[in-house]
């Protein structure tokens, strides 16, 4: 009885907010149905009550605080804005907690009503009721977590193939800023998608380098840190095709290196059922005749 009346509580906003959007439930106002068509009419201020709009407006501080608490009680230490920002994502950081927090409703509520089905024990139903919630929030922030982990691992395995196109460009004559625009209207990766969003906050009044720089904070990739000194030089150096030339040879380096230490990890891991399978035949073979030995000490 007490988990049928917690799965309703648990229902009962869903039901709320579902049916305000019918229209025999919450049925508009004329004038607010009215308003689209008069494009002098001011927008309302408020919302009603029983809408999606208010409830998330209510909701939305709430889960944006609790939300950051506890992805740092897991060890989440990178603020979410950062890696929605990052994966170009559609949502804020509000939006995204709120549906989060909608998801992790929703596992709860899938969790009572298995526990209510089941009949299961009390110990059991509290450890449901507790870990749904908890997992289906730990999933969303993980699936964030990964875009923004594999966002990075393509940014540093593009980066020498962008270096070396500037670098050319700025040989043949192009500025610094006719070649971020050539390369983030003509690229199609990872990169170029960074790029575009850089020449954007340019036309919006940053300089190259400042918007360059803000792209190294948000991306944290540590060949792109040294990248964007060498071309904040672009007003100062004269050669600066063959620096970002110098610096792409770098670049490279280290992705032929990460690629030659996670070749030899992998060889490594190959001998490990190898050397297994080989040490447990030993151990037995070697076993018979200690355990033969110890028996005739023992009865001698």
């Amino acid at each position: 009885m007490r988990l049928a009346v917690l799965g309703g509580l648990l229902l009962w906003p869903g039901a709320v907010l579902a049916l305000s959007e019918a229209r025999w439930f919450a049925r508009r106002p004329l004038a607010d149905r009215l308003r689209p068509y008069a494009p002098t009419a001011r927008e309302p201020r408020g919302r009603g009550v029983l809408s999606v709009e208010s409830f998330r407006e209510v909701v939305g501080p709430l889960a944006r605080d609790a939300g950051a608490r506890l992805s740092r009680l897991f060890g989440v230490s990178e603020e979410l804005s950062a890696r929605l920002a990052r994966v170009h994502s559609p949502h804020d950081v509000t939006s995204f907690r709120v549906r989060q927090f909608g998801a992790a409703l929703g596992g709860l509520a899938v969790g009572a009503l298995i526990a209510l089905a089941l009949r299961a024990p009390l110990p059991i139903a509290v450890f449901v009721l507790l870990g749904a919630p908890l997992l289906v929030f730990l999933a969303l922030e993980q699936r964030v977590a990964a875009q923004s982990a594999a966002r990075q691992r393509r940014l540093f395995l593009e980066l020498p193939v962008i270096s070396e196109q500037l670098a050319m460009l700025l040989t043949a004559g192009y500025s610094l800023g006719a070649a971020l625009n050539r390369i983030a209207a003509r690229g199609q990766g990872v990169c170029a998608e960074d790029l575009r969003r850089v020449m954007g906050r340019v036309r919006q009044g940053l300089t190259e380098a400042e918007a360059l720089r803000e792209w190294a904070l948000l991306a944290r990739v540590d060949a792109l840190d040294r990248l964007v000194p060498v071309l904040a030089l672009n007003s100062e150096a004269a050669d600066l095709g063959r620096l970002v030339s110098d610096e792409a040879r770098s670049i490279r380096a280290d992705v032929q290196r990460e690629v030659v230490e996670t070749m030899e990890r992998r060889s490594q891991a190959v001998w490990v059922p190898v050397t297994i399978a080989t040490l447990v035949p030993g151990v037995i073979l070697l076993a018979i005749p200690f355990g033969q030995a110890l028996r005739l000490f023992t009865s001698g």
